[in-house]
């Protein structure tokens, strides 16, 4: 039995974590369950677009401390185990982050540590008035630097709000995420996924190749040290996007005030 339900609205891609008995908390089906899907939808040429979101009433509450499905050998110390627990755990940060396509997480309740970390890895993240996040892992009795959110949550909040939340694990609500810079909007629950559509229909609008090289350029700045090195990586997507078919296309349409129609050439 799957833990990931994929819907897809054209080129629009809902991925919902499924376990909602157990506030969709990661254990081993759900973590292999979403990478998998990950692989494949990086590799549907007709996906654009992928929304995350959790079944119920949390978005995801961080590892399942209940077991995690492979307690029988991490108990028995096997340090190799434990350690490709982690690292498959993590790689779902960095299969998002990583994802051709932009990642929306619609946020539609509990984000606590590897559900923050998820939400830390996508593009933009839009929360429910439900929503509510903590770092977590401290709070289990770990480092609170896990999956990415060291990382990632500094360059969304700041350093100086990111180290408060890490250090000390507490929860934070849906207007403090969006106080904070973690969400860009918020909104009723019954209407977030209408929203997370909505956004993802505005990217729509734009070229499929010109997304995919924000999406890689944008965090590739966000990472680089030289502003020099920088402009000189976007003089590159400048001019592999200005010889395409679709740019042509995209001024053609905005001429003619007219839906654009792409063919990713």
């Amino acid at each position: 039995m799957t833990t990931v339900a994929v819907e897809h609205r054209g080129e629009i891609a809902i991925v919902t974590m499924d376990r909602r008995d157990a506030m969709n908390t990661l254990n081993a089906a759900l973590v292999r369950d979403l990478t998998a899907v990950l692989d494949e939808l990086d590799r549907d040429q007709h996906c654009r677009v992928v929304i995350l979101t959790g079944a119920g009433r949390a978005f995801c509450a961080g590892l399942d401390l209940r077991g995690y499905g492979d307690d029988d050998s991490v108990d028995d110390g096997v340090m190799i185990a434990s350690f490709e627990r982690q690292q498959d755990i993590a790689g779902l940060a960095r299969r998002l982050h990583g994802l051709r396509q932009p990642v929306i997480a619609a946020v539609n309740g509990a984000a606590a540590g590897g559900g923050l970390a998820l939400v830390c890895a996508s593009d933009i993240r839009i929360g429910s008035t439900d929503s509510v996040f903590a770092v977590g892992f401290i709070r289990a009795g770990f480092s609170a630097c896990d999956i990415g959110v060291s990382w990632l949550l500094p360059r969304l909040v700041g350093t100086g709000r990111a180290h408060e939340l890490m250090l000390t694990g507490r929860k934070f609500d849906a207007d403090d995420a969006l106080r904070y810079g973690l969400l860009v909007d918020v909104v009723e629950q019954a209407d977030l996924l209408a929203a997370a559509i909505a956004t993802a229909e505005s990217i729509l609008a734009n070229p499929p190749l010109s997304v995919e090289m924000t999406k890689v350029g944008m965090w590739a700045a966000v990472e680089s040290n030289s502003f020099s090195a920088t402009v000189e990586f976007e003089n590159r997507q400048q001019m592999i996007t200005a010889m395409t078919d679709d740019r042509n296309e995209a001024t053609a349409a905005f001429l003619e005030k007219r839906r654009p129609e792409y063919r990713r050439r």
